[in-house]
């Protein structure tokens, strides 16, 4: 019988390792710029072209390559970070393994070109699919060039698998921020298409969290500094009344490696236990230092696990480190024994003169007089309907026309809820009347908020019960989804365009969604840095809102695409609905409550919230005597 097992050839090999440390443009990015911080670089730049696919360049001034090194390079298990096993527990470089070159050379066509510092000439090497293609002295500056051109040009079912340029640019920015993290004394640039995405000159750890997120960013950060035996912590939490609902603000460094621990996310956020709610997510950015031989890093291709041998105590010490931060800067609330309250005073208090107090009378006031001859005048109703959270009357009365025509695009399975039939609530019966018969006529009705959530609609055979806040959003849900399928809303032209800094998810996630932003009514352009102008709000904002709304925005569309895999229009009609909504507790007029039952009224489901959740709830005389009964 003739032998079958057989050694594969190299490049076979090489494909099949790519498979694990190679999964997308995003992971050779990751190993690059790992190897340009090795090499002692001052200054990397990451050059991208159609989000990793057409062209990663990476550019450092490190130590360079001779011309052996650079050859050598390529093969596989080929480092000069170890020499024997116990170096493992060492580990001062990001890199050990000596498997990404290789990888990366069996899945795209390669060309490095490196020059030592102090030689005169540098080499260049080109490797397509490992195989090498030519190698040559060349002129080039000290330092490390490396192109990854058609990355999976060779391998078809794996480029097939990759998402959209945004998903994949989404996965870019990531593994950059994550890096350009641990090193804040680097100066990193980044380009895609010939744009420039970020600048990071070099500076300290808060610095670079601004440089990367924003300004705003800088007065919500509270410092963590800890240091004991077993464990070095530095870095930043975030505020909790800046907790969002959505992850992709935690960052745990450890020896300037990021990783993914859900241990210690769990010691962070039992830190915030009472402070925020528990479907949103604190932000942290914390450096853990520890000695090389307690941790193992060697446990997974892409090296973002790591294993703690005294893992308890380190959850222990960051989760007192945190809540000990929280509480020192007046964030958590704290109780000091030693300190007697009966004198704490506000500083204008303590350098203010003391002031007789005084009791105004009015002396016209007749108790038995209803007429309006008080000081305070006669009451008068409210009559802002037109600056609920942030809509306009007129527009109110214009949208019923335009909801009506959304009955051929709207379906209940696109909001995810039971099947009911329409208005089910209004085709029951009360003493042989249609509740929707009913609420043709509302000026015989009493409306009125009966709790910061709920309004009821009282008639002659009972009344009825309405979410407000929920109301609301499915009414704008209804109105944003037609006019991102049929028509668009009218912009109103801001006189002084605002600037508003983004994060750099939240400025990707503007380039990917731009053209349905101005369906919906915002006209915004690019002004750099992550940073855009708004021209142009919907005519129903009112002017000072659109930076709330649009951060709001944001982050709904993240956290509804993230958690409810929602895509396109559903989840923009959805967020801009859930961010433009009259905000729980808010105290509505009777016009206004009347002119939001109208409005509900017109929606093609009008029982049911965006969520699923019951909108409304009829009580008939019966019902409300059977209460009595209990």
């Amino acid at each position: 019988m003739a032998d079958i097992i057989r050694l594969l050839p190299d490049a076979v090999a090489n494909q099949i390792a790519a498979g694990e440390v190679i999964q997308r443009p995003a992971s050779a990015v990751k190993e690059l710029l790992e190897n340009a911080v090795d090499s002692g670089a001052s200054r990397i730049q990451l050059i991208l072209r159609d989000a990793g696919k057409s062209l990663i360049q990476v550019i450092d001034d490190g130590s360079g390559m001779t011309e052996t090194d650079a050859r050598l390079s390529f093969e596989r298990h080929a480092t000069s970070k170890i020499r024997k096993s116990d170096d493992l527990y060492t580990l001062h470089t990001m890199g050990f393994r000596g498997e990404a070159l290789a990888s990366i050379a069996a899945v795209a066509q390669v060309e490095l070109k490196t020059r030592m510092r102090g030689s005169d000439i540098g080499t260049k090497v080109v490797i397509e699919a490992s195989e090498v293609k030519g190698q040559e002295p060349v002129a080039v500056p000290e330092g490390t060039s490396i192109s990854v051109k058609n990355l999976f040009y060779n391998v078809p079912a794996r480029r097939n698998f990759l998402k959209s340029d945004t998903v994949e640019s989404r996965h870019l920015h990531e593994e950059f921020i994550r890096v350009s993290l641990s090193y804040p004394h680097i100066h990193f640039t980044m380009h895609h298409n010939g744009h420039q995405v970020f600048d990071l000159r070099g500076g300290n750890f808060r610095q670079r969290i601004a440089a990367i997120f924003g300004n705003n960013y800088n007065e919500r950060l509270v410092p963590i500094e800890e240091e004991t035996s077993i464990v070095k912590l530095e870095g930043f939490v975030g505020k909790p009344e800046f907790a969002k609902k959505s992850r992709g603000e935690q960052y745990f460094f450890v020896n300037h490696r990021f990783i993914k621990d859900n241990y210690l996310h769990h010691a962070i956020s039992s830190a915030y236990e009472s402070l925020i709610t528990k479907d949103s997510y604190s932000s942290y950015w914390l450096n853990i230092t520890v000695d090389p031989a307690t941790i193992d890093v060697n446990i997974h291709p892409t090296k973002t696990e790591i294993k703690f041998i005294d893992d308890k105590n380190v959850y222990a010490i960051l989760r007192a480190a945190a809540k000990r931060a929280l509480g020192k800067f007046s964030i958590a609330p704290s109780l000091d024994f030693d300190q007697e309250r009966a004198f704490d005073l506000p500083l204008d208090k303590l350098n203010s003169i003391p002031v007789q107090p005084t009791i105004k009378v009015n002396p016209n006031y007749n108790p038995f007089n209803t007429s309006s001859n008080s000081a305070a005048g006669p009451a008068t109703p409210r009559t802002n309907w037109g600056r609920i959270e942030p809509r306009r009357a007129q527009d109110w009365l214009q949208m019923h026309d335009d909801l009506k025509k959304t009955s051929e695009e709207f379906t209940p399975e696109r909001n995810q809820m039971t099947s009911a039939p329409k208005n089910e609530m209004f085709l029951t019966e009360d003493h042989g009347i249609s509740l929707l018969s009913i609420f043709d006529d509302l000026d015989d009705f009493r409306f009125v908020q009966v709790s910061p959530r709920m309004m009821s609609v009282s008639y002659s055979h009972g009344f009825v019960l309405i979410d407000i806040q929920g109301a609301h959003e499915r009414i704008m849900y209804e109105r944003y989804l037609h006019a991102l399928e049929t028509k668009a809303v009218a912009t109103q032209q801001q006189l002084f365009p605002p600037q508003l800094q983004l994060s750099p998810a939240d400025a990707a996630l503007v380039v990917e969604i731009n053209e349905d932003l101005r369906k919906i009514g915002f006209d915004l352009s690019d002004f750099g840095n992550n940073t855009v102008v708004v021209n142009g709000i919907p005519a129903e904002l009112e002017a000072g809102l659109e930076t709330q709304v649009l951060q709001m925005l944001f982050e709904q569309y993240r956290n509804n695409r993230d958690r409810l895999q929602l895509q396109g229009h559903d989840n923009l009609a959805r967020s801009m609905a859930r961010s433009i909504a009259v905000k729980m507790g808010r105290k509505l007029a009777s016009r206004e409550l009347k002119q939001l039952a109208m409005d509900l009224l017109h929606c093609e489901t009008a029982n049911y919230g965006v969520n699923g959740k019951l909108l409304i709830k009829q009580f008939g005389a019966e019902d409300i005597y059977n209460l009595l009964q209990h």
